[in-house]
Order: C-alpha cells, then sequence, then structure tokens
C-alpha cells in the first residue's frame, strides 16, 4: 500500500474511528490511541473491500475490538481515569445538543455504542449487529432500551 493510498483511507475514516472510540472509552488519550492502533492494523492486513461502506464498518468494528480489549485490561480496571466531558473541546450547535450529547455519553458502554453508530454514523440495526458482533435484535433491544433512557434523562418535550 502507498503512502497517498494510507493518507486517503486516513483522512477519510480517521473521524468516524476517531468519534466511535471516544464513544465508548469517554477518554481522549485512549480514543486516539485506539484510531491509532485501528489504522496500524489496517495498513498492515492486506484486505481489499467491495466499497468504502464496507471499509469503514472494519474499520468501526476493530475499533470497537480494541476498546473492548481495553475494558478487560488490568490497566483499565485499576488505573483507569476519565477526562470529565466539560473539559473536552468540544462545540455545540444548541443547547439542546449539548445536553444530548451529555446525556448519551452517561449512558452504558453497551448503549453508547448503538446509539452512535445509528445515529451518528448513520450504520442500521444489521450492520451494527455485524460490527459489534450481535444480533439484530439485540441491537434493537439495545437501541429501545437506550432510547427509553434517554427519554426518562431528559424528559418527554427533548425526546420528541
Amino acid at each position: 500500500m502507498t503512502n497517498t493510498e494510507m493518507t486517503r483511507i486516513y483522512d477519510r475514516y480517521s473521524g468516524a474511528v476517531y468519534r466511535t472510540a471516544f464513544t465508548m472509552c469517554k477518554n481522549t488519550a485512549d480514543a486516539e490511541d485506539i484510531t491509532q492502533e485501528t489504522f496500524i492494523q489496517r495498513f498492515r492486513t492486506d484486505i481489499s473491500f467491495e466499497d468504502d461502506r464496507s471499509e469503514k464498518s472494519w474499520l468501526i468494528r476493530v475499533a470497537v475490538n480494541k476498546c473492548k480489549d481495553m475494558f478487560r485490561s488490568v490497566r483499565y480496571k485499576y488505573f483507569y481515569y476519565t477526562v470529565s466531558l466539560d473539559e473536552v473541546d468540544l462545540i455545540y450547535e444548541t443547547k439542546d445538543e449539548s445536553e444530548v450529547y451529555h446525556a448519551v455519553m452517561e449512558l452504558p458502554p453497551k448503549y453508547r455504542i448503538v446509539i452512535h453508530l445509528y445515529y451518528y454514523e448513520g450504520y442500521s440495526t444489521a450492520e451494527i449487529g455485524k460490527i459489534i458482533g450481535r444480533s439484530e435484535t439485540a441491537v434493537q433491544t439495545q437501541l429501545y432500551r437506550a432510547r427509553k433512557k434517554l427519554k426518562d434523562k431528559l424528559g418527554e418535550e427533548m425526546y420528541l
């Protein structure tokens, strides 16, 4: 793979991979590490994809798996810390966007990731199932429960 190809792939997908990693681990440094490790694995793997969407799905699946590996690690269990969401340099269009984002980030990881992939990355429940290694029905159930938790947290008026 040439440097030009690697640059094109990184430029095209790094944002989605980083957002996914940050959504799962809620830590800028870990999200950056996982993004880097994901692309290193991509560049070392000699694989071709049918289309851009397949490549993006593969990268996100690798990032999700790397996050899961991190959660199982000794370092995470004993030395883990998170950065306050107020310290993260994020820009919101409206106050409502900020409230929704913070509410999503307070969800348990299994709900955060399905919300992120469904609403922010635009994947179907079947595609999400393939990415995170769950059945489509399990993803639908997680989406339902995540929406319910958000509805309870944000209130009826925000949810509609």
